[in-house]
């Protein structure tokens, strides 16, 4: 990614300002409620169900059953329907594969406000087909005023992804599909609703195959909060800091720094690998057609810092919570 030169402590001050980062803050009510590791008489005791990943993921067997579920905002639904539809299934895959998973059903929970169609009905509905993956089952129902729409998604892991899992000296890399555009003015980055079933499943399918082959420690989906809110959700969780390079960010020819940095691209994780692994991984990646790059390392300072060139941005201090979900409480209201 290309920036004007003497532009990154400027870019990283409007970063920072963003709301969708700020919503983030949101989660700390969930942290105070529900922070510690939970325990049940339905799982091993010595097996915590930790909170801050993308998916909760129960112990079952010798896996993982995975579980995680997204709220569509009433504003995205009522503008773009079909998309939003489309949005609210893909966005529950992406953290099923997150986590290292396959994804296995959905089921929704739509009320549909006054003067709505169903056009998000279609949207998921085609989700549903072209990722191979079942809507079994929801609540649908009429009512007044605004509409609104969450999603959840079971899934199966045979090893985890987490985003507990960083460790100072790995190596941080960004995978992202970059054949798409923009969605209308948003930052919603649409490489999916296009794109063929085969490639849709095989990108799903690669996340669960570099967990299962060791490849890859820690992970979290780009989401709202854009890459770097993302990475430092990752970083809170672990109890870590990063520096990233946004020189070596990938992105699309031209990019808009401020926009590509604000985007939710369909498909796009932040990762983090031991550097041993890291060809590996960028191979696999670039076989499936997505641009995949080592953008930075983490590092004990629990910090990250923004690189561009010679110049250095601090993005955040971690002594200041995101989510609430910090290393200290290690214990999924994700985001």
């Amino acid at each position: 990614m290309i920036l004007e030169p003497g532009s990154l402590v400027a870019l990283t001050r409007e970063l920072r300002g963003r709301a969708e980062l700020d919503l983030k803050r949101d989660i700390q009510l969930a942290a105070r409620a529900f922070g510690r590791a939970s325990h049940s008489a339905w799982f091993p005791s010595p097996t915590p169900i930790r909170n801050g990943d993308d998916a909760a993921a129960l112990p079952d067997g010798d896996g993982f059953v995975l579980f995680a579920a997204e709220g569509m905002r009433s504003e995205f639904l009522a503008a773009d329907p079909w998309f939003c539809g489309f949005c609210s299934v893909m966005v529950n895959l992406n953290d099923i594969a997150a986590m290292g998973g396959r994804p296995w059903a959905i089921t929704d929970v739509l009320f549909m406000g006054a003067g709505e169609n169903e056009r998000v009905l279609e949207g998921m509905s085609f989700a549903s087909e072209v990722f191979g993956v079942p809507i079994v089952g929801g609540h649908t129902s009429r009512v007044p005023g605004a509409s609104f729409l969450a999603v959840s998604v079971l899934g199966k892991a045979k090893r985890l992804i987490s985003g507990h899992a960083a460790r100072v000296g790995q190596s941080l890399l960004v995978a992202v599909d970059l054949r798409g555009t923009f969605r209308g003015l948003g930052s919603n980055f649409n490489a999916a609703s296009t794109a063929s079933p085969e490639r849709l499943r095989a990108q799903l399918a690669l996340l669960p195959e570099l967990a299962e082959a060791g490849l890859v420690a820690a992970g979290k989906d780009i989401s709202m909060a854009g890459v770097c809110g993302s990475l430092l959700m990752m970083l809170e969780t672990s109890g870590v800091g990063a520096r990233l390079d946004l020189a070596r960010l990938p992105a699309p020819p031209n990019a808009d720094p401020f926009r590509w940095l604000n985007a939710f691209p369909s498909f796009g994780f932040v990762l983090s690998v031991e550097p041993s692994a890291v060809s590996a991984v960028c191979a696999q990646f670039e076989a499936k057609g997505v641009a995949c790059a080592a953008v930075g390392e983490v590092v004990s300072e629990p910090r990250l810092e923004l690189a561009y060139g010679a110049e250095l941005a601090n993005y955040w201090d971690l002594s200041e919570p995101l989510t609430g979900f910090g290393s200290a409480v290690r214990s999924s209201h994700g985001g």
